[in-house]
């Protein structure tokens, strides 16, 4: 009798839990299906009618060439975006061929569905985003003459398919990440047919002068050969942040016997 009381209570305790974890469920915010699907299709603004963006499925397109797609959802009158991070927009007002939000400054954003669909899709024409530094190896090799002796510098910017992901914000006021590609650079110094010093520079080596959370934003540029002093051959590499001011410039210097030092250029 003991045992069949044990397994009872046993019983009635798991089916409480379970009972517990299906309301926990239902309680979960659901997407309204019916907005998404009032969403689809091409928005322009509505005063000059520039494309702001496009919806298709669970996915918005920007016509800014270097702007991944952002997957988004509606959930309780509220656009919510996952680009580089999750953004909320409040809808204040949506139908069919208008869709009115509130942008993370509070502006009322006013946007209608355009009529001229064949028009309106030249702006998104582009698959892949574009790729905004080189794109191409770029080749350097100087000839000088140092202590008497004859040196080749040589540097090689190559192009890499490692991305580099910064995130901007729209005329409407809404966030987007933005993709670039990052380059290695190698550079390499002999002294005749002697070679004194080798080496493929990527720009975590920079580390150094470059703020941890700047990093991951950060494209290697370039680096270039600007003067040859006693202490040896000068090279300026430069990292930069995409569409932005922000640059940091290295002074990378390698020695006639081949020793390499970085030093912050002031």
């Amino acid at each position: 009798m003991t045992r069949i009381v044990y397994i009872m209570l046993c019983l009635m305790l798991f089916a409480a839990c379970g009972g517990k974890k299906q309301a926990d469920h239902s309680a979960m915010p659901k997407e309204d299906r019916q907005a998404k699907q009032l969403m689809q299709g091409i928005w322009v603004t509505a005063g000059d009618e520039e494309p702001a963006f496009r919806v298709s499925g669970d996915s918005i397109f920007y016509p800014d060439s270097t702007s991944l797609p952002a997957h988004f959802m509606v959930i309780a009158d509220t656009l919510v975006v996952e680009g580089g991070t999750v953004v909320k927009y409040p809808i204040v007002r949506q139908s069919d061929h208008l869709l009115e939000f509130k942008n993370p400054n509070g502006e009322l954003i006013e946007l209608m569905k355009s009529d001229n669909t064949e028009e309106a899709l030249e702006y998104f024409e582009t698959k892949q985003p574009v790729v905004l530094n080189q794109n191409r190896t770029i080749k350097r090799d100087t000839v000088l003459t140092y202590q008497g002796e004859r040196y080749h510098c040589y540097v090689q910017v190559n192009p890499t398919t490692y991305k580099v992901i910064k995130t901007s914000v729209t005329d409407e006021g809404m966030e987007v990440a933005n993709v670039y590609y990052d380059n290695t650079i190698h550079v390499a110094v002999f002294q005749g047919a002697v070679k004194k010093y080798s080496h493929d520079f990527k720009k975590h080596e920079f580390l150094k002068f470059v703020p941890n959370d700047h990093i991951n934003q950060i494209i290697l540029s370039d680096m270039i050969l600007i003067k040859t002093d006693a202490d040896g051959f000068h090279h300026q590499a430069q990292l930069c942040v995409p569409d932005s001011p922000s640059s940091y410039v290295v002074d990378v210097v390698v020695s006639a016997d081949g020793k390499m030092v970085m030093k912050e250029i002031p």
